[in-house]
């Protein structure tokens, strides 16, 4: 078996399943003006900090729950948590509490039944296997299509921010850091 081309065919089918619609809402929801906070665990959570960087790329004002800088979430803020499952606990203890100081929250899973997405103001499924699924079948362990399939759908929602603000690849590498 050729591993490589299977999932590319497994990222393209989760990628093709995901409505298109759900992520121009997104965007008609981001602004300048609204602090972003983006949060998940694990491996959902290093996809979220590789979104949080192109988001700061862009020139959003954003911050990744739990750093040490990352200041407190209040009522004009938006937190995009992730949870293939919808269901990990931490991610749902830390969205109610954003809820009750009235931020708005979008929901980022792979289950539009889940927790997390009943309790969003807005909401993203991509629909790759986690490792709590029995549905969708996957040749990879774990939640890897998920995780591969939500980089791909986040880097596509900043693509489209980019858009909207009329941003390119000249104005977002002045945000870069240039430590290197």
């Amino acid at each position: 078996m050729e591993v490589l081309s299977e999932i590319l065919k497994e990222v393209n089918s989760v990628v093709k399943n995901v409505d298109e619609k759900e992520i121009d809402n997104i965007v008609q929801l981001i602004s300048r003006e609204k602090r972003i906070f983006v949060y998940g665990e694990g491996r959902s959570g290093l996809v979220g900090k590789c979104f949080a960087m192109r988001l700061m790329h862009l020139g959003y004002t954003v911050y990744v729950v739990g750093e040490t800088i990352t200041p407190a979430i209040n009522e004009n803020d938006m937190i995009i948590a992730i949870s293939g499952s919808g269901e990990t606990s931490m991610v749902l203890n830390l969205v109610k509490k954003a809820k009750d100081k009235g931020a708005s929250i979008i929901g980022v899973s792979s289950k539009k039944a889940s927790s997390l997405i009943k309790v969003s103001s807005s909401f993203l499924i991509v629909p790759g296997a986690v490792k709590s699924d029995n549905n969708v079948k996957s040749i990879q362990i774990l939640s890897s299509l998920f995780d591969q399939s939500l980089h791909i759908v986040l880097d596509a929602l900043c693509l489209k921010l980019s858009y909207k603000d009329k941003l390119d690849n000249k104005e977002a590498i002045k945000n870069h850091s240039n430590l290197e």
